[in-house]
């Protein structure tokens, strides 16, 4: 076919041909076509400059990404990206840097890769993760000797929870019989823990000091270490990140006519409505692990009545029952003076206190009920 000037039209072939080298120069590939050519591994790696990276760079970033992680989820995203992340995300420096939050593992979770994964965090020289798998261990899945080993693993490295989590085993014989209680080990233990500032110990050994349980009694040492726990509770809460994102506001400066509905559990006794500490990561999941089973650890056996504790009792009557009412039982004296003021100071009543409103036995039920206040604070 030609045209008016009397030249002949191009055939389709070499149009075709034109536009491919047109597209070809300009976008350095050969965009004409339907199906867009792969490109080999090697020469996708040379265009990306993620694989120019030196690994330990890499490793530095993941290390800052572990320590600051607020949620397992902004761990295990990372290991899915692709096979050089997964690779270098489970070196030992990155796992040896890994947050508590990290571990905060749900109960309905767990499986055998999220143990392996805690295992190998605490191979790692991870402390928390040590903490946290041996309280699972010793607790979830009786699996005693592995879970104290862990524990006591983290405690050499001057870990404040794990310290305070032998003290509670020692005071109760946990794993073993009633005879294997060794107290003067337990308040050496609280002792070790309290000088770190952790505060449940600190109240621990308080009340070892005022009952003269395990340590020579010396009331008014005590009663300084129980005021010190309450001042320590104070600025841990002001100094924590609620406080810094405004979470916390004037109100708990306020004084609280009604101090059993105080936020905080001890401090409502100074008339300051702050929030309770949040639990550790391994308390939650004992917590949600045997609130799963009904609240039940085993025939016959008991959880502690603190509803940030979660630990259970090893072996029947284990733990000591509120001597008023008889319905609540504590693994420690700590856990008894912090849901005293939390809850159960405004349940507790004593079994008499039926058969004095029959009769005129009013005055003797409130001398009852206060000294039932005494026994339960300390």
């Amino acid at each position: 076919m030609r045209t008016r000037r009397g030249l002949c039209y191009p055939t389709a072939d070499v149009c075709l041909e034109k536009i491919d080298v047109k597209i070809l120069g300009f976008a350095g590939d050969n965009m004409g076509c339907r199906k867009r050519r792969r490109l080999s591994p090697e020469s996708s790696r040379k265009r990306d400059f993620f694989y120019a990276l030196p690994d330990d760079l890499v490793i530095s970033i993941l290390s800052k990404l572990s320590s600051t992680a607020r949620r397992p989820s902004d761990f295990a995203n990372v290991l899915v990206i692709c096979k050089r992340f997964n690779c270098l995300a489970l070196h030992r420096l990155v796992l040896s840097k890994a947050s508590p939050k990290m571990f905060e593992i749900k109960a309905r979770n767990w499986s055998d890769s999220a143990q392996r994964f805690l295992k190998n965090c605490a191979d790692a020289g991870n402390v928390e993760a040590c903490y946290a798998l041996g309280m699972i261990l010793f607790y979830c899945l009786e699996n005693r000797a592995g879970g104290a080993s862990l524990m006591a693993k983290a405690a050499l490295s001057s870990h404040a929870p794990a310290l305070y989590s032998l003290a509670v085993i020692q005071f109760n014989g946990s794993g073993g019989a009633k005879n294997d209680k060794d107290l003067r080990g337990g308040v050496a233990l609280c002792a070790r823990a309290a000088f770190l500032g952790h505060i449940d110990a600190l109240r621990e050994l308080g009340h070892c000091l005022q009952d003269g349980y395990g340590v020579r009694k010396n009331i008014v040492e005590g009663r300084r270490f129980l005021v010190q726990a309450n001042a320590r509770e104070l600025a841990a809460i002001l100094s924590s990140t609620a406080a810094a994102s405004n979470k916390l506001t004037r109100s708990w400066l306020t004084w609280s006519t009604h101090p059993i509905l105080a936020g905080c559990p001890l401090l409502s006794d100074f008339g300051c409505n702050v929030p309770a500490p949040e639990a550790h990561p391994a308390s939650k999941f004992l917590v949600e692990w045997f609130g799963a089973r009904g609240g039940v650890p085993g025939p016959g056996l008991r959880l502690c009545s603190h509803v940030g504790c979660g630990r259970p009792e090893t072996r029947k009557h284990e733990f000591r029952r509120c001597s008023v009412c008889g319905t609540v039982n504590y693994c420690s004296r700590a856990c008894q003076a912090l849901d005293w003021k939390l809850r159960h100071k405004a349940e507790c009543a004593p079994v008499d206190q039926w058969l004095g409103e029959e009769g005129d036995g009013g005055e003797g039920n409130e001398a009852v009920n206060g000294n039932d206040e005494a026994v339960a604070e300390n």
